[in-house]
C-alpha cells in the first residue's frame, strides 16, 4: 500500500520534481497549495508523513491527520510546531540536523560582508546611474580582523566560526552549552557571559533555535549594551529580537547596520520598518536555500521516514523527544 507524505508548503514545480525523483517505492508525495489553516489540514488529513518548514503547525492541523506518524522540519527550528500535540498522541517529530549548516554559514558571512561594505547600496546607486564610491568608501568597514560574536553554535555557529577564520577574526561564543576547552581551541573560538560578548563584538551572528530562553534576548538592553559601530545579521529566527527594539537602536545610531533574514512575521508587511532603511539588507528567509544543497536535504528526511515505515529507529541528533 502506498504511503503519503504530505508536504505543508507550496513548492515550486522544479523543486517538486527533484522529491518525486528520489521518493523510494511505496511512497507519494503531494503539496498545498495555500497557507491557511485549512489548507494545511485537507492536506494532511490522510497522510502518513508529514513536511513543514516555514508555515507553522498547530494542534487543530495535526488533530485532522488520524494516520500521522511522523512530523519532519526542513531544517531544524521547531518552535512553530504544537509538540504537545505531537507527544500526547503518538507522533514522532525529526528534524534534518546539520543538512542546512553549510548554506546557513556560508549566507551569514555573505551578509556580514555586505552589510560591512554596503554592496548592497553600491550596486542601487549605479544601477541608478549614480556613481557614489566616495560615500560608499566612507561608509564602508572591513569583516577581516574584527571581533565576531556567535550566539548559537550548534552547527550551523560552528560553520560561521569556522569561516570567519579566513579573515582573522577574533571570535567569541555565547550558547547554552559550553564547549570543552579542547574542542573551544580547535574551532577557533572563545566562550563569553552574554552580556561581555555583547559588549566586545563588532558584528554579532544569531544563530541559535526560539526557545522560551531565547524568545526576545535581543532587546533594548541587549542592544544597549553594544558599540553603536557594532551590526547585527539575524539568520535564527524573528522572534530572537525584539524587532521594534531594533528599528529603534539602528534610527538612533545605536547600531550601525543589520542583515535581517527572518521576521516575526512571515512574509513580513509591506510597511515594517525594517524593510526601508538604508542601513539594513533583509532577505525572505533564504539563508537555507541553495539549490544545490536539496537533494542532500531531501534525502535526509525522506531516509528518517523510510526508517520510520520500517519501525526502526530515527538517529538520536535528528528525533526529537
Amino acid at each position: 500500500m502506498t504511503q503519503k507524505i504530505a508536504l505543508l508548503q507550496p513548492i515550486a514545480g522544479e523543486m517538486a520534481d527533484i522529491i518525486q525523483s528520489l521518493l523510494p517505492e511505496g511512497f507519494r508525495a503531494t503539496a498545498v497549495k495555500g497557507r491557511t489553516v485549512e489548507d494545511l489540514k485537507a492536506e494532511i488529513a490522510d497522510a502518513d508523513y508529514a513536511l513543514w518548514w516555514d508555515i507553522g503547525v498547530p494542534a487543530e492541523v495535526l488533530a485532522a491527520a488520524p494516520k500521522l506518524k511522523l512530523m519532519h522540519k526542513w531544517g531544524v527550528g521547531i518552535d512553530n510546531i504544537d509538540l504537545d500535540y505531537c507527544r500526547a498522541h503518538g507522533i514522532q517529530v525529526a528534524r534534518t540536523t546539520g543538512s542546512n549548516a553549510a548554506p546557513v554559514a556560508e549566507f551569514t558571512i555573505g551578509l556580514m560582508l555586505a552589510i560591512a561594505r554596503r554592496i548592497v547600496p553600491a550596486h542601487n546607486t549605479t544601477a541608478a546611474g549614480g556613481w557614489a564610491k566616495n560615500e560608499i568608501w566612507k561608509q564602508s568597514v572591513m569583516l577581516t580582523g574584527k571581533t565576531v560574536g556567535i550566539i548559537g553554535l550548534g552547527a550551523i555557529g560552528k560553520g560561521v566560526a569556522k569561516r570567519l577564520q579566513g579573515f582573522d577574526c577574533r571570535v567569541l561564543y555565547y550558547s547554552r552549552t559550553k564547549l570543552p576547552d579542547a574542542e573551544a581551541k580547535a574551532i577557533g573560538v572563545e566562550y563569553r557571559a552574554l552580556d561581555d560578548l555583547l559588549a566586545e563584538v563588532d558584528f554579532l551572528s544569531l544563530n541559535c533555535p526560539l526557545t522560551p530562553e531565547t524568545k526576545g534576548m535581543i532587546d533594548a538592553r541587549a542592544l544597549a549594551k553594544m558599540k553603536p559601530t557594532a551590526s547585527l545579521v539575524n539568520v535564527a529566527r524573528g522572534g530572537v529580537v525584539v524587532e521594534a527594539d531594533l528599528v529603534e537602536a539602528l534610527k538612533t545610531g545605536k547600531l550601525r547596520a543589520a542583515a535581517v533574514d527572518v521576521f516575526d512575521q512571515e512574509p513580513p508587511p509591506a510597511d515594517h520598518p525594517l524593510l526601508h532603511m538604508d542601513n539594513v539588507i533583509v532577505s525572505p528567509h533564504c539563508a537555507s536555500t541553495a539549490y544545490e544543497n536539496s537533494r542532500r536535504s531531501i534525502e535526509h528526511w525522506l531516509g528518517n521516514m523510510v526508517r520510520v515505515s520500517k519501525g526502526e529507529p530515527i538517529p538520536d541528533q535528528d528525533r526529537v523527544p
